[in-house]
């Protein structure tokens, strides 16, 4: 599912991955969202010696939305370096569901290969809770 978008918000999520603290893991993330508005904000991970401390660079990247004013995930980018997929961890599927809708995209890609699969939130967290549900 390429996107007119795309190319951008790998570009940023690239900036965001080459600037992520992961001393610990040494597995450097990178996000791109775009949002409602057609703003772009991206987030990397920041590891902490006490590991739950961490946050993931999804989770930046939506904070930088919120406090920016933005409030759906219209696209969003993760980007690592593995031989498989890198999709967004459980609680970030959780984090990406509050702020998107069913024809957000979620697009995973490789640092060195560029895009490789894209998926809806419905593919990465099926029968999920949300807003909706309360």
């Amino acid at each position: 599912m390429k996107t007119e978008n795309l190319e951008k918000l790998i570009s940023k999520a690239k900036e965001a991955y080459k600037k992520a603290y992961a001393p610990y893991s040494k597995f450097q993330v990178g996000s791109a969202l775009l949002d409602e508005n057609g703003k772009i904000h991206s987030g990397c991970n920041v590891e902490n010696a006490a590991y739950p401390s961490g946050s993931c660079a999804e989770e930046i990247a939506i904070g930088a939305m919120v406090a920016g004013g933005g409030r759906v995930i219209k696209e969003i980018v993760v980007i690592g370096l593995s031989s498989e997929l890198i999709t967004p961890c459980g609680a970030c599927r959780q984090r990406i569901r509050e702020f998107c809708n069913k024809e957000t995209i979620i697009h995973i890609c490789d640092i060195q290969k560029g895009y490789l699969k894209s998926f809806k939130i419905d593919e990465l967290l099926a029968y999920s809770f949300g807003p909706n549900n309360l």
